[in-house]
């Protein structure tokens, strides 16, 4: 039988979600619990991969099993799971469906904090405010859509077979009484690290030190020799996983209320 399982995990103490030779990832302790649980090797099939230190307010991956389970999932695999990765729900599935392969949409959401704070500096990522023009990084999040060759903001673009992506929204919000700021971005597909860049160069466009043309030739024009540098990962969070047949409630990790 195949399931689908919908979780969330903070990224802190992970080297990403794929298992790696010789550091920690989601992806083993997922499969060393279940393993345990269920008596019997478990592979863990994700949605996608999420670099060392991101969260994952909604992940969505599949396993397989020799037959049903007879007991609760999720409460028997929460209390196995150490408290940064939480089960929401396990859900039979038609043993073709694929948690990679049959997502349509997936969003992303980057948090950003203005001053120094404690209780922030795990999760959200710390730009002053000072002389940072929030009407530029909104003008250069509306340009997104309009391009769908994201080269210059992969980190590996040698590793996949073309670089489009089809970006649908990039909204640029403040709550928090607008002492912080949220990114949200949905697109049909991400590349690897292509966030974290475009949060960079975002943040760069904010305090003056990238213009919106240059911006733009980085959108219009693949560049082997460019490199960018990529924003902080803590405060980036896989946040939205679409499938065409079945729908999983986010549970964001942060408010946005003011």
């Amino acid at each position: 039988m195949r399931y689908f399982v919908h979780l969330s995990y903070y990224g802190k103490n992970y080297r990403g979600w794929q298992r790696q030779p010789k550091v920690n990832s989601v992806q083993e302790v997922l499969e060393d619990r279940l393993s345990k649980m269920i008596g019997s090797k478990i592979t863990c099939f994700g949605c996608g991969r999420t670099d060392a230190e991101v969260h994952a307010s909604q992940y969505i991956m599949h396993i397989n099993v020799e037959r049903e389970f007879d007991y609760d999932p999720v409460f028997r695999l929460n209390k196995m799971l150490p408290n940064d990765i939480a089960i929401y729900s396990v859900v039979p599935v038609e043993s073709h469906r694929h948690a990679r392969y049959d997502a349509i949409q997936r969003g992303y959401e980057y948090y950003i904090h203005g001053y120094k704070n404690p209780i922030l500096h795990q999760t959200s990522s710390l730009y002053p405010f000072q002389q940072l023009d929030l009407q530029a990084i909104q003008a250069a999040l509306q340009l997104l859509p309009e391009h769908t060759d994201y080269y210059n903001f992969c980190k590996s673009p040698e590793s996949y077979n073309h670089t489009m992506c089809c970006i649908s929204s990039a909204v640029l919000c403040g709550f928090d009484q607008n002492r912080r700021l949220k990114i949200s971005i949905s697109a049909d597909r991400f590349l690897r690290g292509m966030i974290r860049k475009l949060v960079f160069s975002l943040m760069e466009i904010g305090y003056g030190r990238l213009s919106i043309g240059e911006f733009q030739h980085y959108l219009k024009v693949p560049d082997d020799q460019l490199i960018l540098r990529s924003a902080y990962p803590q405060g980036l969070y896989l946040s939205r996983v679409v499938y065409p047949y079945i729908d999983f409630p986010s549970r964001p990790f942060l408010t946005t209320g003011s």
